[in-house]
């Protein structure tokens, strides 16, 4: 699965290539994005499916070995719930992989959340690799954070890749 799929071009071509290679019936493709802005799709396959929904919202019917999320948790509001809720959504040794920049979210006084983020993340089962901005974890979990969302501010500017960001807004839990 591939939360915030944009055009859903890469899960397109991948339906594709799974197809020449005969493994459609054991696969199933799936993307997410809030924008209804798919590329077309050749000949629909059956293993491919293209949803249009908040990945703050929607709630898959299956669960995966790989979900991964690539420079699109910069335009999410709630980024620590939907962690949370993917890591819900994967098999006993699925992997969840998404881009994080951890300065995108907020204390209520708008400084970066930090190392203390940093280490509850991790104390969930996260990896989180700062070099990279990226997020990962291994296995079906149940993940409570001690924040509370506040909001998001979408006049952020511009993240780590140049991209245009959201800040997401948290108090911590006591």
């Amino acid at each position: 699965m591939d939360l915030c799929c944009g055009t859903g071009r890469a899960l397109i071509q991948a339906a594709g290539e799974l197809r020449l290679a005969g493994l459609t019936e054991r696969t199933v493709l799936v993307g997410v994005d809030l924008v209804d802005a798919f590329d077309p799709v050749p000949a629909p396959p059956s293993h491919l499916e293209l949803i249009c929904a908040s990945v703050a919202n929607w709630a898959p019917t299956r669960t995966f070995d790989l979900i991964t999320c690539l420079h699109g948790l910069h335009y999410v509001g709630d980024k620590l719930a939907v962690l949370a809720r993917a890591a819900g959504w994967l098999t006993p040794t699925g992997r969840l992989v998404a881009d994080l920049d951890l300065a995108s979210i907020r204390l209520p006084d708008g400084l970066p959340a930090g190392r203390r983020l940093t280490a509850r993340l991790r104390a969930a089962g996260f990896s989180y690799d700062p070099r990279r901005c990226r997020i990962s974890c291994t296995g079906r979990r149940e993940v409570r954070l001690p924040y509370r969302y506040l909001g998001a501010d979408d006049r952020a500017g511009a993240n780590y890749t140049g991209q245009p960001a959201v800040h997401s807004h948290y108090a911590e839990d006591h």
